[in-house]
C-alpha cells in the first residue's frame, strides 16, 4: 500500500531487523529456542511453586506472580516477531499496535512495582524476621500484587492513550520489531510538547519512584546486616537478597537507557539492540538467577519430580 501526505495511516510496517535480511532465519532460529527455553523454565517455577508446600512463602508468591508476568510480556511480543523473521511482509494493524503497546506497558510498569514488592519483603525478613509472618500475610502480598498491576494498568493506558491519538498521517515504517513508545511517537505528523512530557514524567515516575523503593529497603537491610554478629549469618543474608539486586540493576538499566534518555541520543538501531535483551534474553534469565540456582527451589523441584515419577506406581 503507498502512502501519502494526507493519507491516514492504517498500518504499520516493521523496519526492525530489515539491515539483518540474509541472517533472519538464523535469528529466527535462535530468537525460538531462547523464548521456548523461557516458557520451559517459567512453566516449571510456577508449577513448582504451585505443587510443593515448602514454596508457599510471600518470596516464592511474588516470583511465581513474576514468572507468569514474564510469561505474558515475552508473548505480547516475541511470537509476533518470529512470523515477521520469516515472511516478507512485516505489518501490524493500527488497533494491533495500540493493543500490543498498551500490554507491552502494562506488563513491564507492573514488573518495576512487583520488584519494589520483591524488596520490600526481603527488607521485612531480614530486618523485621520475628513479624514477617505478620507483616507479609496473604492479604498483604496479595494487595501489593494488585497494587502493582492497578499502577501499571493505569500508566500504561494513559501513555497509549496519548501516543494513539496523535495524527499519523506521512509514514508507516515503523524502525523497531514492535511497537515502542519513542519509534511510534517518531512517526506522528506532529505532537505536543505537553504530551511528550507527560509520557516522560509517566515513565519516570514508572522507573524513579519504585527504584527509590527499593533503594531504601536496601540501605536499611544493609545497615541491618553489617550489625549481625556471625560472618555466616551475614553471607546468608546477604545471599537471599543477590538475585533480586542483579534482576533490578538489569531491568532498571536498559529501561532507564531507552525511555529516560535525552530525545537527541535516540538511535533506532541501539535502541532495538537493547529491546532484543530485555524481550528475549533478560526473561531466559531470570528464572535461572532466581529459582534454578537456589538451594531450596531445587529441592522442592525435586520432590515435585520424584511424587510426579512415583503417582502411576
Amino acid at each position: 500500500m503507498e502512502w501519502t501526505n494526507g493519507t491516514v495511516v492504517r498500518e504499520f510496517v516493521f523496519l526492525g531487523f530489515s539491515a539483518l535480511t540474509g541472517l533472519q532465519q538464523l535469528l529466527f532460529v535462535i530468537f525460538l529456542l531462547l523464548y521456548l527455553f523461557t516458557l520451559g523454565t517459567n512453566a516449571i517455577i510456577i508449577s513448582t511453586i504451585v505443587l510443593d508446600r515448602a514454596l508457599h512463602t510471600p518470596m516464592y508468591f511474588f516470583l511465581s506472580v513474576l514468572s507468569c508476568s514474564e510469561t505474558c510480556y515475552t508473548f505480547v511480543i516475541v511470537p509476533k516477531m518470529l512470523v515477521d523473521l520469516l515472511t516478507e511482509k512485516k505489518t501490524i494493524s493500527f488497533l494491533g499496535c495500540a493493543i500490543q503497546m498498551f500490554t507491552f506497558l502494562f506488563l513491564g510498569c507492573s514488573h518495576s512495582f512487583l520488584l519494589a514488592a520483591m524488596g520490600y519483603d526481603r527488607y521485612v525478613a531480614i530486618c523485621n524476621p520475628l513479624r514477617y509472618t505478620l507483616l507479609m500475610g496473604q492479604r498483604v502480598c496479595v494487595g501489593l500484587v494488585a497494587a502493582a498491576y492497578a499502577c501499571g494498568f493505569t500508566v500504561a493506558q494513559i501513555i497509549t492513550s496519548l501516543v494513539f491519538h496523535l495524527p499519523f498521517h506521512s509514514s508507516n515504517q515503523l524502525h523497531h520489531f514492535f511497537c515502542d513508545i519513542s519509534p511510534v511517537l517518531k512517526l506522528a505528523s506532529y505532537h505536543t510538547h505537553f504530551s511528550q512530557i507527560i509520557i516522560f514524567m509517566l515513565c519516570a515516575l514508572v522507573l524513579v519512584v519504585p527504584l527509590l523503593m527499593i533503594l531504601v529497603s536496601y540501605i536499611r537491610i544493609i545497615l541491618a546486616i553489617i550489625q549481625f554478629p556471625s560472618t555466616l549469618g551475614r553471607y546468608k543474608a546477604f545471599s537471599t537478597c543477590a538475585s533480586h539486586l542483579i534482576i533490578v540493576i538489569v531491568h532498571y538499566g536498559c529501561a532507564s537507557f531507552i525511555y529516560l534518555r535525552p530525545k537527541s541520543n535516540y538511535s533506532s538501531s541501539q535502541d532495538a539492540l537493547i529491546s532484543v535483551s530485555y524481550t528475549i534474553l533478560t526473561p531466559l534469565f531470570n528464572p535461572m538467577i532466581y529459582s534454578l540456582r537456589n538451594k531450596e527451589f531445587k529441592s522442592a523441584l525435586c520432590r515435585v519430580v520424584g511424587r510426579t515419577i512415583s503417582l502411576p506406581h
